[in-house]
């Protein structure tokens, strides 16, 4: 038996694209999934490095290269800033279909969690990652696999939603029983092979907020909540909704998915206020040390 390095190595080779007739020069591997691989090139035409995603060898079927040629497709038609541009695509010499698009660096949202930034910096980010999922909804596209590894915080404060790989169109018709997504931040309908819209993606974001915060006040705990109803139907009914009420707990406001207690509701308007109500709080102090020694 061939020891695993000499596997890894053979299974590189293999993998590695010919870009022989394509204006592209091969830099380095950036990653790989599980439909392909993801290359840094350098762009000869226009001298810039850009990143080359093509289908692996493996996965040179039909519906591989249609799948890879509709997230090409997919792309091309949602021009965001929170979604990375695609710039080209193409055919190589063995036949395995590519696309170029911009060459984002950054770190992943799961890197950027682990290093335990404060709360409201964590909603600030989700509400960012909300943007392009929103923009893409109104396109009638759902993305079907949002988690912390397909989110990327670039160098200059970027915040893209990459990876729409097995994205569908809203309507478009799926192959039966064939379910897609990662397990822990799929929606139960989509767990179940069924048909989803964009409340599927809703369930999606409530998960990402929830591995976002660890322990949080009870209003963001019943905003995840909610957006992770397994019942579509009481989820918020879109991202604009959930979004909303990640920015009014933001801005110290009542949310829609909370119900709070008079005790919570005091510590809110305080927190909002609290400006005014550190002045109050002089005040009284000032009027009872007054009293205290005029009394004396």
């Amino acid at each position: 038996m061939l020891p695993d390095r000499v596997i890894d190595h053979l299974r590189e080779s293999l993998d590695t694209p010919d870009l022989a007739g394509t204006p592209y020069v091969l830099e380095r591997l950036l990653g790989r999934g599980g439909m392909g691989a993801v290359y840094e090139v350098r762009d000869t035409r226009l001298g810039r490095v850009v990143a080359l995603k093509a289908l692996a060898p493996v996965e040179d079927g039909a519906e591989a290269v249609e799948r890879l040629l509709r997230e090409a497709r997919i792309l091309a038609s949602l021009e965001h800033p929170g979604i990375v541009p695609i710039h080209d695509v193409g055919t190589l010499p063995d036949g395995r279909p590519y696309y170029v698009m911009k060459r984002v660096e950054g770190r992943r949202l799961d890197e950027y969690l682990a290093t335990r930034p404060p709360l409201g910096e964590l909603c600030r980010v989700f509400l960012r990652i909300c943007e392009p999922v929103e923009f893409a909804h109104s396109r009638g596209v759902v993305h079907r696999d949002l988690k912390p590894e397909n989110i990327m915080l670039g160098r200059f404060g970027e915040v893209l939603v990459l990876d729409w790989g097995v994205a569908r169109s809203l309507g478009q018709a799926e192959r039966q029983g064939l379910v897609i997504g990662t397990a822990d931040y799929m929606a139960p309908e989509q767990r179940a092979a069924q048909p989803v819209d964009a409340r599927a993606d809703v369930y999606s974001l409530g998960c990402l907020l929830r591995a976002a915060y660890g322990t949080a006040p009870r209003a963001l705990q019943s905003i995840a909540g909610r957006a992770t109803e397994p019942d579509p139907q009481r989820r918020y009914p879109d991202v604009s909704a959930l979004s909303t009420d990640v920015a009014r707990f933001l801005d110290h406001l009542p949310v829609s998915a909370h119900r709070e207690s008079w005790p919570e509701r005091l510590v809110r308007i305080l927190t909002r206020h609290r400006t005014l109500a550190l002045l109050i709080l002089a005040y009284l102090a000032m009027r009872v040390a007054i009293l205290f020694f005029v009394r004396r």
